[in-house]
């Protein structure tokens, strides 16, 4: 993992963009703590999931995601998204219509239970991946990632801010693309916020972002 950097956002940035992970977290603490699925029974339901997510969670093709470690409550959140329509994928929407509640958690806690491969950084991208991700760019009024998704990536269960260390960097920057363009808009339960600093985020600063992740552990 690459050292930290010490620049960051005036102060009066900083303390607003803390007291929005703030308000959020207590909104959505209940959510997290809710039902819990089986390990046990989610690694059977899981076994389609492996084609494209890998049998352990850890994806071998770019362009899907890792979903080994990640937090069961934002799992389940976009499960419950593409079954809704709120998210649409040609091959996730299909497969969500079929899950129920149960086992939607079944699968999420299996994955969550799963333990992230490692990946390195994007050598080309890790200077300016890392001053925007730790500091963001105050000049632009864009907030630093570290503020929701932790020093090292690992995001925040209580919020459902997912983790997003060792992450593929193409699957990032598809996400980030998403949501810039618009396409993507299942942030509405934190106040469209990735919308938002995607839409300021120029095509060079989203690779360098996603290439910085992706060495995050």
């Amino acid at each position: 993992m690459q050292e930290h950097l010490t620049t960051g956002a005036p102060r009066g940035a900083r303390r607003g963009a803390w007291l929005a992970t703030l308000l959020a977290v207590s909104a959505m603490a209940p959510a997290a703590f809710g039902q819990t699925g089986s390990v046990e029974a989610g690694r059977a339901k899981a076994a389609t999931c492996a084609a494209c997510h890998g049998v352990d969670g850890n994806s071998v093709a770019p362009e899907w995601p890792s979903l080994a470690g990640q937090h069961a409550a934002y799992i389940v959140r976009q499960l419950e998204a593409f079954k809704s329509g709120e998210r649409q994928d040609v091959t996730m929407t299909p497969f969500a219509m079929t899950l129920s509640e149960e086992d939607m958690h079944d699968v999420a806690a299996y994955f969550a239970a799963q333990t992230r491969t490692p990946k390195g950084a994007d050598p080309v991208a890790v200077n300016l991946g890392q001053q925007i991700y730790r500091g963001g760019i105050p000049e632009r009024g864009i907030a630093a990632c570290i503020v929701c998704h932790g020093p090292s990536g690992h995001g925040n269960p209580l919020a459902a801010y997912p983790a997003i260390n060792g992450q593929h960097a193409a699957y990032t920057a598809k996400t980030l693309n998403a949501y810039k363009s618009g396409d993507r808009r299942s942030d509405t339960s934190v106040n469209q916020m990735m919308r938002n600093v995607a839409q300021m985020l120029l095509d060079d600063e989203i690779a360098a972002v996603a290439g910085y992740v992706q060495g995050l552990q």
